[in-house]
């Protein structure tokens, strides 16, 4: 039976009513953005700082604590704190610029998203707020003096919530309709004794320079016999915000206090910080006596006792929606969208996970749903922007070849805070876990990237704002193949339309990596760093020392990847359209290519015989070559390059399976360097597969994967294996020592900032991958391939075995142990044994790779929201049933086929 919220969708889906108008579209951080950087050298965090992001206007978005606003933006709404002590109105969240970390930036607050739905029917958020002044400059000054080999000092190392002195804050809301939203904010003192404390629900309007943010306003009225505030917009049209009581309500204008920020005088006395030296400095008089504005406050305070809790109730509509009784919250709205949610997410979680399991899998979705931004960038305007005086020429080697770009969108964010801009190959990432929840949203993200106004005409997919033209790993099409197989299979029919549009903008991103990537058409591949930061020797985005270039064997197996992706959709494609058969020959002939070169025998190959891994290749100015013999994710990631062939798929298009049985023939080599394929090797339900490694080299990679003194961790793999403890790699260039340690935590180099660590920790994306190849492999081998797992164990696991091993391993990282405690919060006690932490998850940016911690971005629910898939596959499949699989999807093409006869 469809729930509350399925039909929420429905109606979403087919246009009847906008559920997903308003939702959590504001950032954390707008402030140190390269949109807010109008400097000359590029220092985005210095030019635009947490200091005068009280005082000064954003000119491309907003941000707030538990923020919300329409998904253009125009009006938004958040909660801003005060606890009497601090030196700031705590109205968005703080944290460590890249130069006052010690590891980079880093937020240093404690927020938690508790829940939500994909239509933000119901959405819980939780700020832990403390009694006493926040201790910024202790942050600032004791990370600041801290080396990389040191771990950074959080916001709890400073005893500010020692005796449990401070507020759990939590904040719901709770659409009544799509216009209609209930918000209800509630202060629990968890201190031994009274402590005051001042809420602020704060409504403004967007800066949009131009006629359409001057004829915004803000106003007091008297609606329906009820106090309100009235926001009126010629684009947006008329809300009102209906609140309880007799609060004072305070009025100035969303614009920058140019006295504190340049010195020069304000185009109004009212201005952005107006709230901030109303309550912290007793100034009455920079609040507008008129009540309107462009941002108001709703202002309640009050001291609350031991244990107590305090709430506050308001309410924002649409004109449309306002009647008499809108100022009174409808009768037991949290309550019913609470129920209703949990309806939703019990359709959904498998019944053999654990009360413990369901809540990680549920909270790791909430922060996918929590974590949407609106996200406005027109690159053309920002590079010519001349402003008010108060800014300048931009550098125009920054983002200069991305001039087409004009972004304007809801986007699914890495991490509202560290990463409030979009990052390509985590979007992607990202699709695998939405679309458990919202299909329509996992799709359309994948679309976005392929829009005219997001691809580069050259074909480039953008990777993020700090710079649109990094290259990041090709995974669109993967993550496209998959969300269309899962809608097929939930539905019985797949988004063929969808399928179409994103193959042909995938055709020509493929194309720019054929073209740009492939300097000398041997299909070995560069591509920059690859998203793996600092994994290798050197800065693969960088100039080499002396000249040179790197082949690449991640790079490589990620075009290997990429082929059999698109050869997997067009193959899907040409059976809805036969125009669509020769691009299947395409790309089993690219891969075909590529294999050969990957696995070239000898010293020209990357695949290295003698240790049965893969190696980068260092390539000389003078035709010398030496490989690169760090055993990291780079030698891993060719295993994921596979993808299997049902008896059903040759049968429909039987030229596909001659051509590639041809080809072997007529190419020994490239026979030689894939799966063995062609009639004599089916397996299991005859089965074939494409895929970069036979068995043998698969049982070596495998070795080395499942073996706990290399990658295996007891919390999953490894981004460098842990030889490398003991056996450091040092590569001597021009006299300089080029060295690669394990380091299982935090990085000590300062390659891309220094915010991030591949040289030895968990990374969630890149073991899902290694998991879904082992599915395939054993989809193909069924029993018939057995691996010892642990290595050296003696203990013998099939392959779907091994992948459900690993996916375990990385589920512990969040379940709490014997003992109680969850790896992910390591040391840190309070979060290990106080009732009102330990069961509240942050989903960290990747994982120590010994204990489990969580390091990097505290709040990266993007990509390492992966878990409530594998978790979900944990529940739902066993090694049988998955192996069995291809018996449903073998009854589903044969309808398919019917149709295609009938027509």
């Amino acid at each position: 039976m469809a729930t509350r919220e399925n039909i929420r969708l429905q109606e979403a889906h087919d246009g009847e009513k906008a559920w997903r108008k308003w939702g959590p579209y504001l950032s954390e951080r707008q402030w140190g953005t390269v949109r807010e950087d109008y400097s000359d050298s590029g220092d985005a965090w210095n030019y635009f700082s947490h200091d005068q992001s009280r005082s000064r206007a954003y000119r491309w978005g907003e941000d707030g604590i538990a923020g919300i606003s329409d998904d253009d933006q125009i009006l938004c709404f958040a909660l801003a704190l005060w606890n009497g002590k601090d030196p700031i109105l705590k109205e968005r969240m703080f944290g460590l610029t890249n130069s006052e970390g010690n590891h980079g930036e880093d937020v240093k607050e404690y927020y938690f998203y508790l829940d939500n739905t994909p239509t933000h029917s119901y959405m819980k958020y939780l700020y832990k707020y403390p009694h006493a002044a926040f201790p910024y400059g202790d942050l600032v000054q004791t990370n600041k003096q801290r080396s990389r080999d040191e771990m950074e000092y959080e916001l709890i190392d400073t005893h500010v919530f020692d005796e449990d002195r401070y507020f759990d804050v939590v904040i719901e809301f709770a659409k009544q309709s799509p216009e209609d939203l209930s918000i209800r904010i509630s202060a629990t003192n968890r201190g031994p004794e009274p402590a005051a404390l001042h809420l602020l629900p704060t409504l403004w309007f967007r800066h949009i320079p131009g006629d359409e943010y001057a004829k915004a306003l803000l106003r007091s009225v008297i609606s329906g016999g009820r106090s309100a505030v009235e926001a009126t917009h010629a684009r947006l049209g008329t809300y009102f915000l209906y609140y309880e009581g007799q609060p004072l309500v305070l009025f100035t204008n969303n614009e920058t206090n140019r006295e504190r920020i340049f010195g020069q005088p304000s185009k109004s006395p009212y201005v952005k910080d107006a709230f901030h030296d109303y309550l912290i400095h007793n100034r009455v008089d920079v609040v507008n006596p008129a009540q309107e504005g462009t941002k108001t406050a709703v202002y309640h305070t009050q001291t609350v006792a031991p244990g107590d809790t305090w709430s506050i109730c308001l309410r924002l509509c649409s004109d449309a929606e306002a009647t008499a009784e809108h100022g009174v919250l409808p009768e037991g709205i949290f309550a019913r969208r609470k129920q209703e949610a949990d309806e939703f997410y019990r359709g959904i979680t498998p019944e053999k996970l654990t009360e413990d399991e369901a809540n990680v899998m549920r909270q790791a979705l909430a922060g996918m749903l929590w974590t949407k931004q609106y996200y406005h960038f027109d690159v053309n305007r920002w590079l010519k922007e001349l402003g008010d005086g108060s800014v300048r020429h931009n550098q125009p080697e920054r983002n200069n070849d991305w001039q087409h770009m004009v972004n304007a969108n809801v986007i699914s964010m890495p991490d509202k805070w560290e990463y409030p801009w979009y990052a390509a190959w985590d979007l992607a990432f990202h699709t695998l876990a939405l679309s458990l929840v919202d299909l329509d949203f996992a799709k359309q993200q994948l679309e976005l990237m392929t829009e005219a106004v997001y691809l580069h005409p050259s074909g480039q997919i953008p990777a993020y704002e700090w710079n649109f033209s990094d290259v990041n790993p090709p995974v669109h099409a993967w993550a496209a193949y998959f969300v269309y197989s899962l809608e097929r299979k939930m539905c019985g029919d797949g988004d063929v339309t969808f399928l179409k549009t994103i193959f042909n903008k995938l055709v020509l991103n493929f194309t720019w990596w054929v073209n740009r990537k492939d300097r000398d058409g041997k299909n070995v591949f560069e591509g920059g760093f690859l998203g793996l930061d600092n994994i290798g020797v050197f800065d693969r985005s960088a100039p080499l020392p002396g000249g040179g270039y790197l082949e690449q064997a991640d790079g490589t197996a990620w075009m290997a990847l990429f082929c059999l992706n698109m050869l997997e959709i067009s193959a899907e494609l040409a059976v809805h359209d036969p125009a669509f058969e020769p691009m299947v020959i395409k790309f089993a002939e690219h891969f075909l290519w590529i294999a050969t070169a990957i696995n070239k025998a000898g010293a020209d190959g990357l695949w290295d015989e003698e240790d049965g891994f893969y190696y980068d290749m260092l390539r000389f100015p003078d035709g010398r070559a030496a490989r690169l013999k760090v055993r990291s994710m780079v030698g891993l990631l060719p295993l994921c390059a596979t993808a299997v062939v049902e008896k059903y798929q040759r049968d429909r298009l039987p030229h596909l399976a001659q051509h590639v049985w041809w080809r072997m023939q007529t190419m020994p080599e490239a026979a030689a360097s894939i799966h063995p394929t062609g009639p004599n090797h089916f397996g299991v339900a005859d089965r074939g597969i494409m895929a970069l490694l036979g068995p043998d080299k698969l049982r070596r990679i495998l070795g080395y994967l499942l073996d706990e003194n290399e990658f295996l961790s007891p919390y999953g793999i490894r981004s460098i294996s842990k030889y490398h403890l003991q056996h450091p790699y040092i590569f001597h260039m021009q006299g300089h020592e080029n060295r690669v340690d394990y380091l299982p935590a935090e990085s000590n180099s300062g390659m891309f900032g220094g915010n991030s660590n591949w040289r030895g920790p968990i990374w969630m994306p890149v073991n899902g991958l290694i998991i879904r190849a082992l599915l395939n492999y054993y989809l193909y081998y069924g029993d018939n391939f057995q691996i010892e797992c642990p290595t050296g164990s003696g203990n013998k696991m099939n392959l779907f075995e091994a992948a459900d091993y690993i996916g375990k391993r990385l589920s512990s990282i969040f379940l709490r142990d014997e003992n109680g405690h969850r790896p992910v919060y390591g040391g840190a006690q309070k979060f290990q044994t106080d009732p009102n932490w330990r069961d509240h998850i942050l989903y960290y940016e990747y994982f120590h790779g010994d204990s489990g911690a969580g390091l990097g971005a505290s709040h990266q629910t993007g990509w390492t929201g992966l878990i409530a898939r594998l978790l979900q596959l944990h529940g739902v499949m066993d090694a049988e049933s998955y192996l069995e699989a291809g018996k449903e999807a073998i009854l589903q093409e044969a309808a398919v086929m019917r149709e295609v006869v009938q027509k």
